[in-house]
């Protein structure tokens, strides 16, 4: 894992569980190691050089790397290409090639934890940076019937719709500046939080959710802390909700299912279980708040 700063990854907890149970049937998983490293941006070019020289399998990337490491690899795989951001890499011994396992783990963990299948459902996005632009791209692929990006940035906002134009096709999608009402919401619309606002406990909500009539089910994806501000009023509301554990441990499983050829689907529930030990707590899925 690289990333900038890095410190507070889950990554290497996850991957070391998972690996650990892939050795109880191939003991060869026995030997392989996860590690993280602590890489700024204008060194990230060098680090992956190294670690394709050093016989590294695979990379994962985080903040700040997602987007400035498109322009440094060989080939992209669809998800990778379409949201412009890669967070996992496969070495081929001579060069990498990326793919963005974000949007798997986001759709898998909605259907897991809210029971939310996202084909067919209408989705509001808060926010337009690397992780909304992935999440957006992540609807659009799973078929929401549409699609209302909030941001208070109009700029950012124009430019993340401009992204994701070629991938919506006929599938409205509609921008909106914060604290203005979103209205003509479907029922059961899906309120996704792809923001910072929430990892700070003096930090405000990234929206009310008075302002989205409409909103059947919210997805926060910070998990750490387990109960945003943002989380916290959808509880008040009764309104189903979750944070991003299940994506982090789906997005993790899938970067294994890469490099290992490994099914995603059992890792998912180890590294899961893996990163909620590492935090202290336990979130339960489905439509109760975490603790």
């Amino acid at each position: 894992m690289l990333g900038h700063p890095i410190s507070h990854s889950l990554s290497p907890q996850m991957h070391q569980a998972a690996l650990a149970l892939m050795a109880e049937a191939d003991p060869r998983y026995a030997n392989w190691k996860y590690h993280r490293f602590d890489v700024p941006p204008e060194a990230l070019g060098e680090a992956l050089r190294l670690l394709a020289l050093r016989g590294f399998r695979g990379v994962n990337l985080t903040v700040p790397h997602k987007v400035l490491a498109v322009g440094l690899v060989g080939g992209l795989d669809d998800g990778a290409r379409e949201a412009g951001a890669v967070n996992t890499l496969l070495s081929d011994g001579t060069s990498w090639r990326g793919f963005n396992t974000d949007g798997y783990g986001l759709v898998a963990s909605v259907r897991e934890d809210l029971g939310v299948d996202l084909q067919g459902t209408g989705v509001v996005i808060l926010g337009a940076g690397g992780a909304a632009r992935g999440a957006a791209v992540a609807c659009l692929r799973a078929g929401c019937s549409a699609l209302w990006v909030v941001n208070r940035s109009r700029e950012r906002l124009d430019a993340l719709l401009a992204h994701i134009a070629p991938v919506a096709g006929r599938v409205p999608v509609s921008g909106l500046g914060a604290g203005e009402p979103a209205a003509g919401l479907p029922g059961e619309t899906l309120l996704i939080n792809a923001t910072s606002a929430g990892l700070r406990p003096e930090d405000p909500p990234p929206a009310d959710l008075l302002l989205f009539p409409g909103v059947g089910a919210v997805y926060d994806m910070i998990y750490n802390p387990p109960a945003t501000p943002l989380l916290r009023q959808a509880a008040a509301l009764g309104l189903p909700c979750a944070n991003g554990l299940g994506m982090l441990a789906h997005q993790g499983a899938k970067a294994l299912e890469i490099w290992t050829g490994a099914g995603a689907k059992a890792a998912a529930a180890v590294m899961r279980k893996a990163a909620a030990k590492a935090l202290g707590y336990g979130p339960p899925a489905g439509s109760h708040l975490p603790t």
